[in-house]
């Protein structure tokens, strides 16, 4: 999901996103409870669109993404552009790429990219911005699902993720093979709406259990394999719906894997 550096996500997107994922009737999408690996739940029909009752499935993503030609502001996000500027490039991954930011920015810096999103209209959308980059030789563009479908180990030089908000048994196994999909010496990179958002008023689905903070992330990596580098909670400016800007946090986690 690729943002603008200055409001990762913007107050429309804020507002669409927490509407769609709590569960309101949003542009006639209903949702419901979310299943622990990658099912086949059963669909029902609402105003616009069937979606699946699992909120992390491409039917569900799709759905979104079709609300509007453009959902995120085609910028990398910043989390991205502070921690991986200085990186020496070699094979990324880009995990929810959406609609190609975060792709566009690693390849415009020497990077090839392997760019994954559940949803296929999410990933066309990244296509054709990498074609208008002229990047288009350097990423591969691949619609999946990464909970069945997880990447190869130990591949990649950067393994970036951001705002994946997962229910916590869903996270602990899909973390951990984004984690070992980091060649040694290779960068981790994880990136997710802060816990003390969901005080600040900012919209935020109302499930904590999708909100680790830097220290549950950090934590789970094996300080015999990881060498964690970033454990913030770092502020950024957020408009709430009513025009008023707070301040949000992001649990923003660098790790290098030990060689």
């Amino acid at each position: 999901m690729t943002s603008s550096p200055a409001d990762p996500f913007g107050a429309a997107s804020e507002r669409r996103v927490a509407a769609l994922v709590a569960g309101d009737r949003v542009h006639g999408l209903t949702t419901g409870t979310s299943t622990a690996a990658a099912p086949t739940p059963p669909t029902r029909p609402t105003g616009v669109a069937t979606v699946t009752e699992d909120r992390w499935s491409a039917a569900f993503w799709d759905a979104h993404y079709d609300t509007r030609p453009q959902i995120w502001s085609g910028d990398a996000n910043a989390a991205l552009v502070a921690e991986a500027a200085d990186l020496p490039p070699g094979r990324a991954l880009d995990v929810g790429c959406g609609e190609g930011g975060d792709a566009v920015w690693l390849a415009a810096r020497g990077w090839r990219v392997d760019a994954v999103d559940v949803s296929p209209v999410a990933v066309e959308r990244a296509r054709a911005a990498v074609q208008r980059a002229g990047w288009a030789d350097a990423v591969t563009l691949t619609a999946t699902d990464l909970r069945s479908d997880p990447p190869a180990a130990g591949v990649y030089d950067l393994v970036n993720t951001q705002f994946l908000h997962l229910p916590p048994d869903v996270r602990r196994s899909l973390y951990t093979a984004l984690a070992d999909a980091v060649a040694p010496g290779g960068t981790l990179l994880l990136v997710l709406h802060h816990p003390r958002d969901l005080a600040a008023g900012i919209p935020r689905p109302p499930e904590p259990e999708l909100f680790p903070d830097e220290h549950e992330l950090a934590g789970a990596l094996d300080p015999d394999r990881w060498e964690v580098l970033v454990a913030d909670a770092r502020p950024r400016p957020v408009t709430l719906p009513d025009g008023s800007t707070v301040t949000g946090h992001d649990a923003v986690v660098r790790a290098r894997r030990r060689a």
